[in-house]
């Protein structure tokens, strides 16, 4: 779950009335279902109160990208993509959003505006954690080889799980695709990994054995 959520330090009355005030909906999405499509054209701000999505980008050829896992507690919307990106936010698990405008959050319109500055700030806090979550991920992209791309991610998440016994939070599959690499050559440098010593691995488990 997030460390900040969008109403953390708000009166629950609050925001009930702020969620009135912007005509928020709450909307359920089925495991596999797209909530967003041509996102990078939408005004909708969007928070995710329960389930797991992913934010996924398709190329000109069809080639899939996981640009970013959502958790609980989780925003997106228009800014989570640029004009020249076909991106789309998929519910990976069953979810509930609540969504609303944009330019409802940032409009003042002299009602609540405590309540709405700290939504604003706690949005601040969020995404600030998001920019370094992706130069975490140009980091481990920027590796030339598929095995330093590989052992610069599991130590990201050896750092946030505190354990070199890491789970992965993806299926392999979706691995390859958040690596922007091939599968079937992911998976020939996993078992070299094993084979030099370097890992054990069973499904989504990965121990680190080196230093």
């Amino acid at each position: 779950m997030s460390q900040f959520n969008v109403f953390y330090d708000i009166d629950e009355q609050d925001v009930k009335r702020l969620l009135n005030s912007f005509d928020a909906m709450k909307l359920n999405y089925k495991k596999d279902s797209t909530i967003l499509s041509n996102v990078a054209m939408t005004k909708k701000f969007c928070i995710l109160d329960q389930g797991e999505a992913q934010v996924i980008r398709y190329n000109f050829n069809g080639t899939k990208t996981i640009i970013q896992e959502i958790e609980e507690g989780d925003i997106f919307g228009s800014f989570s993509a640029s004009y020249s990106e076909e991106i789309y936010i998929v519910a990976i698990k069953d979810s509930k959003i609540t969504m609303f405008d944009y330019d409802k959050l940032i409009n003042r319109n002299g009602r609540n505006i405590e309540a709405q500055n700290k939504i604003l700030d706690n949005i601040m806090k969020i995404i600030t954690t998001k920019l370094k979550n992706y130069n975490e991920r140009i980091e481990i992209l920027t590796q030339k080889t598929i095995r330093d791309k590989l052992l610069n991610y599991f130590n990201t998440l050896s750092r946030k799980q505190t354990s070199r016994n890491i789970i992965l939070p993806y299926t392999l599959t979706d691995l390859s695709d958040y690596l922007s690499i091939d599968r079937s050559a992911m998976m020939r440098e996993i078992k070299k990994l094993k084979e030099d010593g370097m890992i054990f691995s069973k499904g989504t488990h990965i121990k680190l054995l080196y230093k």
